[in-house]
């Protein structure tokens, strides 16, 4: 596949591989590229008023952890109908992976976070939906 006009895209919840909303990606032209962490440089909260439940993610200063995450790629003419439909107080911005590199992905408003449950001692949203 000709990646030169595609575009990777981390998703660290609901759109991952079996979930809800992965069909959201696929039915774009996504495919899956890795499954891998960000840096240690983000905690993970089980944001409030969401169907199905989405987590969100936040890069910190400090108390970080290390996330787990698919990267995707999608077809370049097709991310701006993905991100489009991002609903508040998600939102799409850069993330830094373990290995040093960035790629574009979900992020969250701090201010969502206040009343959010901090799940980041867990590593990742599969490991809270199987203990939820």
């Amino acid at each position: 596949m000709n990646t030169d006009n595609m575009i990777k895209v981390a998703v660290c919840g609901a759109h991952m591989s079996g979930l809800p909303l992965n069909p959201q990606l696929t039915t774009l032209g996504g495919t899956f590229v890795q499954a891998t962490f960000t840096s240690p440089d983000y905690q993970l909260f089980k944001l409030n008023g969401f169907t199905p439940p989405r987590p969100g993610l936040l890069r910190v200063t400090e108390n970080g952890s290390a996330i787990a995450l698919e990267v995707w790629q999608l077809p370049m003419e097709n991310y701006g109908k993905f991100v489009a439909g991002v609903p508040s107080p998600l939102g799409f911005g850069t993330l830094i992976l373990a290995d040093g590199s960035q790629v574009q992905g979900f992020l969250c408003e701090a201010y969502a976070t206040h009343d959010a449950i901090d799940i980041s001692h867990l590593g990742s949203w599969r490991s809270y939906l199987a203990q939820a």
